[in-house]
């Protein structure tokens, strides 16, 4: 008779069956302090350069503080006050309403300079308008190049050898490819100028009546150019975050980081956006988690700091009212300070979770299009030891072997190096 074993439990591994389960864990990286910290150095830089840039090039007048100070566009995005809306308004506002402006600003500000570094101004304002746009893109893309870098590496890593690395191997490995980072980008973006010359030159001979005749029939040529700028620009818009994904992944340069992220793109264009509605769907969630932590840390300081000194003078400290004095304005404005902290750590989030589920599409779509495997990653080569050699045996004038001193003392003194 037939036995039935009813009790064997069979272990199903579900990241065979289900891969696109593996961006389920880049919430529990995004949240390292190790790149909450990376994130916010790079925000904090890039904030720093819009400053210089927008005191450099001044074009019109900001309508709000957060655009007089970018920091301010960065804290805006995490409230005082936990809520299922981020970007309410603080607790100050709501304790001393009719003392406190309305400042907080909505998050379209910071999304626009730092989320599409790559988008072409097209509301420039004259000539210094156009070169802030430059200027900022090119410094936007210097930051991220870096600190992006460090971060996809670290991620890289985790997610398919599943290993930590050290600071310094992360940041040397951002240092090494950091012009790898740059120039990738940039690339298809030369494509597109190479493309607009002729084009441009074409528009110049249209300014004669017979010249819109020539036009006429050289724009056939014209129509393709404005084909390769679509494909180009196409591929840019979706495949730059799997560019330097590429990189600290395959361990390669700009070049092949390039072709594989448009191959990716066009050949799996579904499965693409597949993984990205999933990673965004679940990031999502994992901000209003993250908000929501730091405005409760933020509103419990202040809500027990409040027992002590009173709600009104808690109220002048998050007010910086006048009536503190000198030295109680420098206090205010110190406490100000550590709570953007919190905040500016807890907007790195957004970032350090872009790039971390980045790196995770590229390992999918990598195996999806190349069939491989996802635990596969460019490990640097560890420094071979030196080798000692044997030393060197002759023999005496009796026939008898001996060992040379010189060998011998060479050998003694690596060693005494080594150690």
């Amino acid at each position: 008779m037939k036995e039935h074993d009813f009790g064997t439990v069979r272990n199903l591994a579900w990241t065979e069956i289900c891969p696109w389960l593996c961006l389920f864990q880049t919430f529990r990286l995004a949240v390292s302090p190790r790149l909450l910290v990376l994130s916010a150095a790079a925000l904090f830089t890039i904030a720093t350069g819009w400053s210089m840039l927008e005191l450099i090039l001044p074009v019109g007048g900001p309508s709000s503080e957060a655009e007089r100070c970018p920091w301010l566009a960065i804290t805006a995005l995490v409230p005082d006050k936990p809520g299922l809306s981020p970007g309410m308004k603080s607790l100050s506002s709501e304790r001393s309403p009719e003392n406190v402006p309305e400042t907080t600003r909505p998050s379209a500000l910071l999304w626009l300079r730092l989320a599409a570094p790559f988008r072409p101004s097209v509301q420039a304002e004259g000539v210094l308008g156009g070169a802030r746009t430059v200027l900022g893109f090119l410094w936007t893309l210097v930051v991220w190049a870096f600190w992006g870098g460090a971060i996809t590496r670290t991620a890289a890593v985790q997610l398919a050898a599943e290993e930590r690395i050290g600071w310094s191997v992360m940041l040397d490995f951002a240092r090494t490819k950091w012009g790898s980072y740059v120039a990738a980008p940039l690339f298809p973006l030369g494509g597109v100028l190479l493309a607009v010359v002729p084009i441009a030159v074409l528009g110049l001979i249209m300014r004669l009546d017979f010249g819109v005749l020539v036009a006429a029939v050289f724009w056939p040529l014209a129509l393709l150019g404005g084909l390769v700028m679509a494909i180009l620009l196409l591929g840019l818009l979706f495949g730059w975050p799997l560019m330097w994904a590429t990189i600290s992944t395959e361990g390669t340069d700009s070049f092949d980081a390039l072709s594989r992220s448009y191959a990716y793109v066009f050949q799996r264009p579904l499965h693409y956006l597949f993984y990205a509605v999933v990673a965004l769907g679940f990031g999502a969630l994992g901000w209003l988690l993250v908000s929501n932590f730091a405005a409760a840390v933020i509103q419990l300081t202040y809500w027990a700091a409040g027992w002590g000194c009173g709600r009104e003078q808690l109220g002048n400290v998050l007010t910086g009212s006048e009536a503190l004095g000198m030295m109680g304005g420098a206090g205010a404005t110190l406490i100000r300070f550590w709570v953007g902290c919190v905040k500016l750590l807890a907007a790195g989030f957004l970032y350090s979770y872009f790039w971390t589920a980045s790196v995770a599409i590229y390992l999918l779509l990598r195996r999806d299009v190349d069939a491989t495997e996802m635990d596969e990653v460019f490990q640097e080569e560890e420094t071979e030891e030196p080798a000692y050699g044997l030393p060197t045996v002759s023999t005496d004038e009796t026939g008898a072997p001996t060992i040379e001193e010189s060998t011998t003392a060479s050998n003694s003194t690596n060693l005494n190096h080594e150690e």
